[in-house]
């Protein structure tokens, strides 16, 4: 009977209606910086109708909940201050501690704005040296998705001291401290940013929906949850390589995939160095395998070897004739691996590299030159057709596997806090593509400005760094056409570019020196917003003019003038070209407020590159000020990402 009894107070309880608790999202925390001089939104969730109450400083306002639950307030405009309590009061009370009002801004992008200032230059005394509670920084959590969330996973915003700030963004970090040290008011940081992403996942579905450039690929992808999207995807890209490579997936036995003696004779080729996304393979992320065969003879067969294969994305295992001889983990390492002694035999050796591919581009890429078999002098070309298998293909949606990605996890869910304006820098992963480049950025900036209701909303972001890639002036460089489409982003309002030639690695895509690129982008919101009027960049190409067998340059914001810092005044970086289009160095030197150029080898010249490849660390040309000349060309003559889309796969519902 007590069971009884027990069971119908059980059910009737839960027949009772459940009242919600208000709800804040996670951007809301302890130690959080809100934006002054503008109205703050407020926002969060509770019972439907439920009125809510919020309480900052000497404001009270109310709202009542719609009929989801949802809710939002925007207080009116505070000035700097702080520390105060925001608390919001439903059913129950929710009580937000230490807070600071003062210029916030999200710094958003890859891998060089997430890099930390544990990881920038002189860490260790940077580390030491931070102690101010003025400056808070929030990391979004990483996260996908491919509809919209209202909320990111779980994030708190940090206190800045010797004990937090090592995993700050470093850019972000160094923007804020340049920014207190001028206006003595709180600074906020939220860093979502993901190493690695390209562009795409960083913007809306509705942003693709309004371009011309887009709107047909966006159409392609579906409008349902991940664990949906993910398996049709996955299904999709399997019955497409079934197809392509005549074999079930259930039936590939990879045992013997490395060794001499198996038959590849039925496989499909792809060419290499190469892309596979942008041959037969296609979208594809995942594990690859690849043969080739070298007949060699007998006289070569029994000297020493090694085999390089240019730069693999992203891991690599390699065998000779079964044998492994290396295996790389970087993207953007080449692969040099000797060949021990006893491997090579007279005739047909095989060598066979497994790739995993874990997101964006897959496969050997960069030079023909860099793929050759060294066997004692002879030296034996690797580029061209090259076998190949897919083992499996990658089941795991990741954040570049599709557009909106990061944007709908880490982006949307910030929607509608207010900030100054973005801190941006990314570009590395889309230089493979970097002529679209030119209609992405813009879509982004106006994407998100649309999103915030705020079309002027300053945008300020960094131009790639030097970086020893690929390509060169007159092959072509995708690298350097990025920078061009950074900088032709220029022409939208509110925005402002942060050079880096002279503060990179040639040989490392993350160079430590976050504290000048800091320094650069705070220049340009002091000059621009916080009316600390400054000269805030360097050198930008203005106009030519052509006089015999010379050249002479005119450039804007030259500040006290041109600058360069070569004790005998030889300015590096720029070539000449004639009618042909082929470009030569050029000797130059300052003239007044202009670059004199000429070659002996360009009679008649009609055309200027500067700084036009990856590695463009010789570039020495400043303003007096210290900011260095934006790289650039004249003319409009090769472009090798022309051709390159971004494209995904239709899905085969």
């Amino acid at each position: 009977m007590k069971n009884k009894y027990f069971l119908f107070i059980v059910v009737f309880c839960a027949a009772l209606p459940m009242y919600a608790e208000v709800v804040l999202p996670k951007i809301f925390s302890d130690n959080m910086v809100l934006q002054r001089n503008s109205l703050i939104p407020v926002w969060g969730w509770a019972d439907p109708d439920e009125i809510i109450q919020v309480k900052f400083n000497n404001q009270t306002k109310s709202v009542k909940a719609d009929k989801t639950g949802k809710w939002v307030i925007r207080l009116d405009p505070e000035n700097a201050g702080g520390p105060y309590d925001l608390i919001i009061i439903g059913k129950n009370v929710a009580e937000i501690k230490n807070v600071l009002v003062g210029e916030v801004w999200l710094c958003s992008g890859q891998s060089n704005m997430e890099w930390t200032v544990g990881l920038s230059m002189n860490a260790k005394k940077e580390i030491g040296e931070a102690n101010n509670p003025f400056i808070r920084h929030i990391k979004i959590a990483k996260d996908v998705n491919s509809l919209p969330n209202n909320d990111f996973k779980g994030s708190s915003w940090q206190v800045c001291d010797s004990t937090t700030v090592a995993n700050f963004s470093g850019v972000g970090y160094f923007f804020a401290k340049n920014l207190y040290d001028e206006l003595k008011i709180p600074v906020g940081l939220i860093n979502s940013s993901w190493g690695g992403t390209n562009i795409e996942t960083w913007i809306s579905r509705e942003g693709f929906e309004s371009s011309d450039e887009f709107k047909e690929m966006i159409a392609y992808m579906p409008k349902m949850n991940l664990d949906s999207l993910s398996k049709i995807k996955v299904r999709s890209s399997e019955m497409r390589i079934e197809a392509l490579q005549g074999t079930k997936f259930k039936d590939i036995n990879t045992k013997l995939f490395k060794e001499l003696s198996f038959d590849d004779s039925k496989w499909p080729a792809l060419n290499q160095p190469q892309l596979w996304e942008q041959q037969s393979i296609g979208e594809l992320d995942g594990v690859v395998w690849l043969r080739k065969t070298i007949v060699l003879s007998a006289s070569d067969f029994n000297k020493e070897a090694r085999v390089e294969l240019g730069k693999i994305d992203d891991e690599d295992i390699t065998y000779v004739n079964g044998v492994k001889v290396g295996g790389t983990n970087r993207w953007d390492s080449k692969r040099i691996y000797t060949i021990p002694a006893g491997i090579l035999k007279a005739g047909g050796n095989v060598i066979a590299v497994r790739i995993v591919d874990n997101g964006g581009g897959g496969g050997i890429y960069g030079d023909t030159a860099d793929m050759k078999l060294f066997v004692g002098e002879t030296v034996i070309k690797l580029s061209g057709d090259w076998k190949f298998h897919v083992e499996s293909i990658k089941k795991v949606t990741n954040e570049n596997s599709l557009p909106s990605l990061c944007y709908n996890a880490m982006i949307n869910p910030l929607i509608p806090y207010a900030f100054q304006g973005v801190l941006w820098y990314q570009g590395e992963s889309n230089s493979g593509r970097s002529y679209q480049y030119r209609k992405a950025f813009p879509l982004l900036i106006n994407d998100w400005r649309q999103k915030w209701n705020n079309l002027n909303m300053p945008f300020y972001f960094v131009q790639l760094a030097t970086f020893n890639t690929s390509g060169n002036s007159n092959e072509g460089c995708g690298w350097a056409e990025l920078r061009e489409a950074q900088t032709m982003t220029l022409s939208i309002p509110n925005t402002g570019m942060c050079v880096t030639t002279d503060i990179g690695i040639p040989w490392d895509i993350h160079p430590t020196n976050k504290q000048d690129v800091g320094k650069r982008l705070a220049a340009i919101a002091l000059n621009n917003i916080y009316n600390k009027k400054m000269i805030c960049s360097g050198p930008i190409y203005k106009s030519m003019e052509i006089k015999d067998d010379q050249v002479i340059l005119s450039f804007d914001d030259i500040g006290t003038g041109l600058f360069t810092p070569d004790k005998y005044g030889y300015i590096k970086g720029f070539e000449i070209a004639g009618k042909d289009s082929v470009f030569h160095y050029a000797k130059a030197f300052i003239k007044g407020k202009t670059i004199v150029l000429f070659s002996e080898k360009v009679e008649n010249p009609v055309a200027v590159h500067f700084g036009w490849v990856g590695d463009a660390s010789d570039c020495n040309l400043f303003n007096r000020e210290g900011f260095p000349a934006v790289p650039f060309r004249t003319d409009e003559w090769k472009t090798v990402t022309k051709d390159e889309k971004y494209k995904i796969e239709k899905f085969k519902l």
